[in-house]
């Protein structure tokens, strides 16, 4: 067995104690080390001995640190996004935002105008810019960090002339309406238990929302209604134990929100039209 080959199965037995998924946990950090793509390791796996960084990124792994921030980066959608301390890392199940707005749309020019509430990294506005490419928008975050991270990957991705960040809470100061809203706000209720470092490395601001999870949503339901255009849409992502509850926010502000479930089969999200007259 190849030197490297040898470390990453002692590594995926090392992380099976603290990670779901351990090989892959342990490609990603090889593929760091080593300077290239996960796909050239398992393609062409390399010869050469095993980079000492490995090993350093392995424990800072098994110690909990997300693997994202120790790579910086994390794939979201269609696009690659760098990340790091102070952002929340994108995860799959905010895909299904992007995917009800791909059926909401299709068979239309798409959006012209898109809003992205608590955009942190730039996650969902810039999966949206780069699948409408006649689109702009706009990303709100609280965090002057996060918002760092956002620009830093809308000009990577060559989207920064389309994309416009402004530090803000939620919706205030905001008069415009939008094609497409997007928001993933904080949900996890305040003593919810939370994966191996997910409390301990990433924003509690971007995680938690009261002793029910439920604070945002009851500051968004009042604004959502007036920042959708008339044949719009807004998508709000929502915990799994969350649709009636956070549907019924939402409904007391004369919305009507239908409820979007993930590939798991897990509710997911509300999604939300005005009401046409």
């Amino acid at each position: 067995m190849k030197p490297v080959e040898r470390a990453l199965a002692e590594a995926a037995r090392a992380l099976a104690e603290v990670s779901d998924t351990p090989r892959l946990d342990a490609e990603l950090l090889m593929a760091r080390a080593l300077g290239i793509e996960r796909e050239q390791l398992l393609l062409w796996p390399p010869a050469d001995e095993v980079p000492a960084a490995f090993q350093d990124s392995v424990e800072r792994r098994r110690s909990g640190e997300p693997v994202a921030y120790i790579v910086g980066r994390r794939g979201f959608w269609n696009i690659e996004l760098e990340v790091g301390p102070g952002v929340l890392i994108p995860r799959p199940d905010s895909e299904t935002l992007i995917a009800a707005a791909v059926r909401h749309f299709a068979g239309s020019g798409g959006p012209r105008r898109v809003l992205d509430l608590g955009t942190g990294p730039g996650t969902l506005l810039l999966a949206a810019l780069d699948q409408w490419a006649g689109a702009t928008g706009l990303g709100i975050d609280s965090s002057e960090r996060a918002l760092g991270y956002a620009r830093a990957n809308a000009a990577r991705l060559g989207l920064a002339g389309r994309a416009d960040f402004r530090l803000g809470d939620w919706a205030g100061g905001i008069d415009e309406r939008f094609d497409l809203l997007l928001c993933n706000p904080p949900y996890v209720a305040t003593h919810a238990a939370l994966g191996l470092g997910v409390a301990e490395h990433e924003p509690a601001g971007a995680l938690f929302a009261g002793g029910d999870g439920l604070d945002e949503y009851r500051r968004l339901a009042p604004a959502i209604g007036r920042l959708i255009a008339p044949t719009g849409l807004a998508a709000v992502e929502i915990g799994a134990d969350q649709g009636e509850t956070a549907a019924a926010l939402f409904a007391a502000h004369g919305l009507q929100p239908v409820l979007e479930r993930d590939l798991g089969g897990r509710p997911r999200a509300l999604l939300i039209q005005v009401k046409q007259y």
